[in-house]
């Protein structure tokens, strides 16, 4: 059953309060004070919607966190079954440092078709809206460039890879700079660098690397909406890792996630700017208001949209 969209704005309104209680924590340097400001707003929220909403990915472990915990239990408990994806605070050191990139984020699935990602790693790659097998996970980084490079019959040279700047990846980025395309290093914000291939006016092909597995399937919620290319691929190195999948069910440790297989049916996303971005404004106020900017998707509805709220700091 699709999700109802009468849910749209009561959604928008948990991001945009979670993001606005976060900017108050802006440039004070206390992320964890950030986070928190955010968690307490966002589970207040969602509390008031008339729904029963599991949390399958959160702030961790019920022995981590005591709210916004995996498994927990949201809403009213009058109305549908919901999975809830979380990440209050995208950036964390983005707010803290009044730096462009944090965001709240939010989303929703159809009981049983999120899935529920261990707090592990992923490899992963994401495009914009291509045929089936021009991208794949398991394609040399250089088939792949040719590959999406032929597709929109463009020179490689032209084509843009967005990717964590960190040294788990200084091998792909050296053979970036060989292959001669444009690298847009992004220093943390894997949902919202994965955002960039959704629309070509971000001036992004391809997102790929290594990031939070969590992070993946909430950037797959939003991208599945979009008709866009993902897949991830868990990494379990450590025995604390794989402990936890096994746990969760997971049989297969190398297996490659279709974003089919991560988000099934339908989903809704939010997120809202806390800090200024490429893609949002974060939140301003102006004496008694203030203003917000969310990108919400309902993939049943084919609603994509940018949405500006301005809305009385009472409310």
């Amino acid at each position: 059953m699709a999700i109802n969209k009468e849910f749209i704005n009561q959604f928008i309104s948990v991001t945009s309060k979670a993001a606005l209680k976060a900017s108050f924590l802006v440039g004070k340097k206390d992320k964890i004070a950030a986070d928190k400001a955010a968690v307490d707003s966002m589970r207040t929220e969602l509390n008031k919607i008339n729904m029963t909403g599991e949390v399958v990915i959160g702030e961790g472990a019920l022995d981590e966190a005591p709210l916004l915990y995996t498994g927990e239990i949201l809403g009213t408990k009058n109305g549908p079954n919901f999975d809830i994806a979380v990440d209050p605070v995208e950036g964390t050191n983005f707010v803290a440092n009044n730096l462009p990139g944090g965001i709240a984020v939010l989303a929703i699935g159809e009981k049983g078709n999120l899935f529920n990602a261990p707090e592990t790693y992923m490899d992963k790659i994401a495009t914009g809206k291509i045929d089936k097998g021009v991208i794949d996970l398991d394609n040399s980084l250089e088939k792949n460039l040719k590959n999406l490079s032929d597709f929109h019959n463009r020179d490689i040279s032209s084509i843009t890879v967005c990717i964590l700047d960190r040294p788990r990846h200084k091998k792909i980025i050296d053979e970036l700079k060989e292959l001669k395309v444009k690298i847009k290093l992004i220093t943390d914000g894997d949902v919202l660098g994965a955002l960039y291939v959704s629309d070509p006016k971000y001036n992004v092909d391809m997102f790929l690397g290594i990031g939070g597995g969590p992070e993946g399937v909430l950037a797959a919620c939003a991208l599945d909406a979009y008709d866009c290319h993902f897949q991830g691929r868990f990494i379990f190195d450590n025995d604390k890792d794989i402990k936890e999948a096994n746990t969760m069910g997971i049989k297969d440790l190398n297996k490659k996630y279709e974003i089919n297989e991560i988000v099934n049916g339908d989903s809704l996303f939010c997120a809202t700017g806390i800090t200024n971005s490429d893609i949002l404004n974060g939140i301003t106020i102006d004496n008694d208001t203030y203003i917000s900017e969310t990108l919400i998707t309902h993939k049943s509805s084919n609603y994509k949209k940018i949405v500006r709220l301005v809305k009385s700091l009472d409310e």
